[in-house]
């Protein structure tokens, strides 16, 4: 018996994908989103295949995300925010919140979605990380979506019988 192995696949041609990012803290957002759309056409995925939806904030981003997933017309999504550390407990709150929304969705919805919600210090701190964490959910989702297209694609071929030898 061998072992079957999926690769990483970062080849986003065919793939839709949807993007939620929130307008607060929007100087950072805006970073993240573009540092994500250049890194989602770096590997394939045609500008006719993404579609953005912005809300106001990180506590929003789970609603739209959901009404996305529900549509079935995305191979994946991704979260695209920035929450930021002040003087009260309200940090705590939208960045829990906003993170168990986002991991809920997706689980629910059976999608991928790279959350790309920064939570930080300061905002220097979320401006340091912006690129990277934007071109990085671009290449999670990428990466995600082919994944379970393949899954789906190993399961119909098993279900189908393909999958099983023949034996006199």
């Amino acid at each position: 018996m061998s072992v079957s192995t999926l690769e990483s696949d970062l080849q986003g041609d065919g793939l839709r994908i949807g993007i939620v990012q929130s307008r607060f803290n929007e100087p950072v957002c805006q970073a993240l989103l573009s540092a994500c759309l250049s890194e989602l056409k770096q590997l394939g995925v045609e500008d006719e295949d993404i579609l953005i939806a912005t809300v106001p904030g990180a506590l929003e981003i789970p609603l739209a995300l959901q009404k996305m997933a529900n549509s079935q017309q995305f191979d994946a999504l991704v979260a695209i925010g920035a929450v930021i550390r002040g003087e009260t407990y309200h940090f705590e709150v939208v960045s829990n919140e906003s993170a168990s929304g986002v991991t809920r969705v997706g689980l629910d919805g059976d999608i991928p979605i790279a959350n790309a919600i920064l939570t930080t210090h300061t905002e220097k701190q979320a401006e340091a990380r912006a690129q990277e964490r934007g071109a990085s959910a671009a290449r999670a989702a990428v990466e995600m979506a082919n994944l379970l297209l393949s899954i789906d694609e190993l399961l119909t071929w098993e279900e189908e019988g393909e999958g099983e030898s023949e034996t006199d």
